[in-house]
């Protein structure tokens, strides 16, 4: 079975709400997202907003208003892995991260009642990983399967306008 871009370009969208979802559920369970953990959702935001845009699209529309939300949903895919292998960088120790969120920078922006309430803000370095799964942290793993997802829309976007339809 072959997709179509505007199935594909779907799927690729509901790829981002997945991970945008697991890592909410993650946050919710306890584990505190860092700075650069919050810069790796906003494209997956823009990715699911270009999708539900895509599935908006009347069946005559021109082939080049999928193309280009294709292309941009690409874009937000290949941003947020990005950010994903910076951040695994920094985690691993490879090259330096932002001082604001690293055991380099200072706790800017808390208040001295932040710092001594016992139900505080919780602060979490890009440092530090607090969860592995088979030996990559949760900014390894956005990384790679944005990567996958980038490839996706970018699949959708070149079978935009040529009509490859999909098929049983």
């Amino acid at each position: 079975m072959q997709l179509d871009a505007r199935r594909l370009a779907i799927l690729a969208a509901a790829g981002s709400a997945a991970l945008l979802a697991g890592a909410y559920l993650f946050q919710a369970m306890g584990f505190a997202p860092c700075r650069m953990c919050h810069w790796q959702r906003w494209p997956h935001m823009a990715a699911i907003a270009l999708g539900v845009l895509v599935w908006a699209l009347r069946p005559g529309a021109p082939p080049m208003a999928l193309r280009l939300l294709a292309a941009l949903g690409a874009l937000a895919a290949a941003t947020t892995a990005g950010i994903g292998v910076f951040h695994a960088g920094v985690e691993r120790g490879w090259w330096a991260g932002p001082a604001s969120c690293t055991g380099t920078g200072g706790l800017a922006g808390l208040g001295g009642a932040d710092l001594l309430s016992l139900e505080g803000p919780g602060v979490a370095m890009c440092d530090v990983v607090e969860w592995w799964f088979l030996g990559l942290s949760m900014a390894s793993w956005n990384a790679i399967l944005s990567a996958g997802l980038a490839a996706l829309w970018l699949l959708a976007a070149l079978r935009a306008g040529r009509g490859v339809h999909a098929t049983a």
